[in-house]
């Protein structure tokens, strides 16, 4: 028989309830009018971008594409919070917070496509190319906000995982680190329920996934992650903390994804009850804030009406780009890969210029 010790129970932030009233006035931010709407601008321009590249991605216009109607308050509350010197780890699906961050749209749909140029972030934006290898952007991430700390620069690095990442063995090395020097670092886990199709219950023993950063010393904090401004709250405390030297944090955003894990054939259909999802979806972080800015009479239908067509002109402008943009040559992706070109591959290369030559 085992035995568990017992465990502490942590705190949940939430700001705004489902029907969009504030639970508590005291944890609202203190920012402008136009910062509140700027939030669900955002969330609104990135369910139409997803919806759109969900359905090229059916079209075959885009290659890789992980969907993340659900997670839009996770993604853009935490961004919000920081600013654009502070340096920002995504994984596979954080594509958002990265191009909110300042990496162009029409790149990201590059990396989509598997485009070299996708991944070539432009100088001055503080972001790393999505990882695909689960749990790695927090090994990184702990680089990163160590380099911070030696320069003694008042900056954070925010590194995002999923609740599947947090068992792989990279999530804890990078979470060590950081908390042995106090780092600038803090690691947003996603929960959105599922690791691909297993649930979280059957991936790690414990209850609740912020409670992982007691074993490296560090803060947990647990939030509503679709509430946008208690995600906005949390990152932001964090944040102040670490940029006064008082160590990195973990939070966990309690999220949803509505769609498959990727487009590349996974039907949540065969994981997931028709209940669990209805009942995520009355959670919505777009319609509870919508109702939320309602009240406060900050929000229209006419600017609705222009985030749609912003949204929908934009987000076709930049594929339209990415497509007109020159394709990749293995030569160049060999020069790109090695500093001194292997002889082999330089034959092989030198092989394939005289063949053209001769045709």
């Amino acid at each position: 028989m085992s035995v568990h010790a017992p465990v502490r129970e942590l705190g949940y932030l939430r700001v705004i309830d489902e029907e969009g009233q504030v639970t508590d006035s005291s944890l609202l931010p203190d920012i402008t009018e136009g910062h509140f709407k700027q939030l669900m601008e955002r969330m609104l321009f990135t369910r139409l971008w997803d919806e759109r590249a969900i359905k090229w991605t059916r079209q075959g216009k885009l290659g890789f594409y992980a969907p993340v109607a659900g997670q839009e308050a996770a993604m853009i509350g935490s961004e919000a919070a920081l600013t654009m010197d502070d340096f920002i780890l995504p994984s596979y699906r954080d594509v958002p917070q990265a191009v909110w961050h300042g990496w162009p749209l029409y790149q990201a749909f590059l990396y989509s496509l598997g485009h070299q140029h996708g991944n070539q972030i432009p100088e001055g934006v503080n972001v790393l190319p999505p990882q695909i290898i689960i749990g790695a952007q927090i090994v990184q991430a702990a680089g990163v906000a160590m380099a911070f700390a030696l320069r003694k620069e008042k900056r954070v690095a925010l590194a995002y995982i999923g609740d599947g990442g947090t068992s792989q063995g990279d999530f804890y090395e990078g979470m060590n680190v950081a908390g042995v020097y106090r780092l600038p670092l803090i690691v947003l886990v996603q929960n959105n329920q599922f690791a691909i199709s297993v649930p979280v219950e059957k991936q790690t023993a414990v209850k609740e996934l912020a409670k992982k950063a007691e074993a490296s010393g560090m803060e947990g904090i647990r939030v509503d992650g679709m509430d946008v401004l208690a995600v906005y709250q949390a990152v932001q405390g964090a944040v102040q903390k670490a940029k006064a030297g008082e160590g990195p944090t973990l939070i966990e955003a309690l999220t949803f994804r509505y769609g498959p894990h990727t487009m590349s054939g996974d039907d949540p259909k065969r994981y997931r009850t028709k209940e669990l999802e209805e009942d995520w979806r009355a959670r919505d972080p777009i319609i509870r804030y919508r109702k939320f800015l309602h009240t406060k009479g900050w929000w229209t239908e006419e600017d609705e009406r222009k985030v749609e067509t912003k949204a929908k002109d934009e987000v076709q402008a930049a594929l339209d780009r990415a497509n007109q943009f020159p394709a990749m040559s293995m030569k160049a992706l060999a020069s790109h890969m090695y500093a001194k070109m292997p002889i082999e591959l330089a034959d092989q290369l030198i092989r394939q210029d005289t063949k053209k030559e001769v045709k």
